[in-house]
């Protein structure tokens, strides 16, 4: 005699004699605990909310060319705009790209009747601070700018500044730092430090000249004149543009100031380098007042960030000693107040 008892999972039975067979059923259906399903509901989530920011960052990459205006004061309803151009952190890619942009559409945009340029900047790349020189140069042509300085507005930051022309009011805060005009190629000399640890450099180059930054040996005569040279023409055209650009100053007045020091505001005002004490609200309230308008928008340009900024690592550490000895040897020409420019600073969109 035979009996078939049905058994559920975690039952037990018990079998006096005979034979057991065991008869495996499949299952009528998929089940979950609770927490399985919670868990997969989560994770799914997750990737939906990791789609939509990836999404929403691809839209915001710089290439894009977007440029927004933001409301700063004023009436948001006018049809006059003063358009605010912020120049904040080092004077270097992507960030020469975005104020670019801006200039271009502040320029071509019909509704701005003036521009403002407010630097808060301690310089950067001689090419870059003469590319964005150029397109103010542009601009001011069609529509008046004024100038604000707030922390610091020193070397390539006060060589944009220049952009705004002979008629432009530069403003300075009590506290800024301005000038520091002259030109600088960051190098280490680290012979000793590679003599003491037994370090030779033996570059393969095609030519005498190919490895003149060579941290780890010392530079030659005939390679400092090559140097020399490329700096003298960079810092002679600093001065030109600054005597330019500030009718009250001869190129012999901008040369006696041109030592690379750091002036204060008072200073600065003093040796004719800015016009008045004063903040970016008494910048923009001279120049509605010269333009005669009453009922006008402010409005700040920006560009906003993207994956670009990730890849080239603008929230990145400070870079280490062998790092930075490592990159002295790429030639970079600087309008810069620092010895150092590979500590990065942290820029405004």
């Amino acid at each position: 005699m035979s009996e078939r008892k049905r058994i559920g999972a975690g039952e037990s039975a018990r079998v006096s004699s005979g034979t057991v067979v065991v008869t495996v059923e499949p299952a009528t259906g998929p089940r979950r605990s609770l927490g399985t399903l919670i868990l997969l509901g989560l994770l799914a989530a997750s990737i939906m909310v990791n789609l939509v920011l990836l999404a929403g960052t691809l839209l915001t990459v710089p290439s894009a060319g977007l440029v927004r205006q933001e409301h700063r004061s004023g009436n948001s309803a006018a049809t006059v705009k003063l358009a605010v151009i912020r120049f904040t952190g080092t004077i270097m890619p992507p960030f020469t790209e975005r104020w670019i942009r801006q200039i271009r559409d502040a320029e071509h945009d019909d509704s701005v009747k003036g521009v403002l340029l407010e630097i808060d900047s301690p310089g950067g790349l001689v090419a870059d601070s003469h590319q964005i020189y150029h397109k103010l140069q542009q601009l001011r042509d069609k529509k008046p700018v004024c100038v604000a300085m707030k922390r610091m507005a020193a070397s390539g930051g006060y060589y944009i500044a220049m952009g705004g022309g002979p008629n432009a009011r530069i403003f300075v805060e009590p506290t800024t730092w301005t000038g520091s005009i002259g030109v600088i190629i960051p190098r280490f000399n680290a012979v000793e430090l590679a003599t003491k640890i037994g370090v030779a450099s033996e570059p393969l180059a095609t030519g005498p000249l190919k490895g003149s930054l060579d941290p780890f040996r010392e530079m030659r005569a005939d390679e400092r004149k090559v140097w020399d040279a490329i700096i003298d023409e960079s810092f002679n055209r600093f001065i030109s543009v600054i005597a330019e650009n500030r009718s009250q100053l001869s190129e012999n007045d901008v040369r006696s100031l041109a030592t690379g020091q750091v002036y204060t505001a008072s200073q600065a005002l003093a040796k004719g380098l800015v016009d008045e004490t004063g903040f970016s609200e008494d910048a923009i309230d001279a120049l509605a007042s010269s333009l005669s308008l009453t009922d006008y928008e402010v409005v700040n340009y920006s560009s906003p960030f993207g994956l670009i900024d990730m890849f080239l690592g603008v929230s990145q550490s400070p870079p280490g000693l062998m790092e930075q000895l490592l990159e002295s040897s790429i030639p970079r020409a600087l309008y810069y107040c620092s010895w150092n420019p590979l500590v990065p600073v942290q820029p405004h969109r």
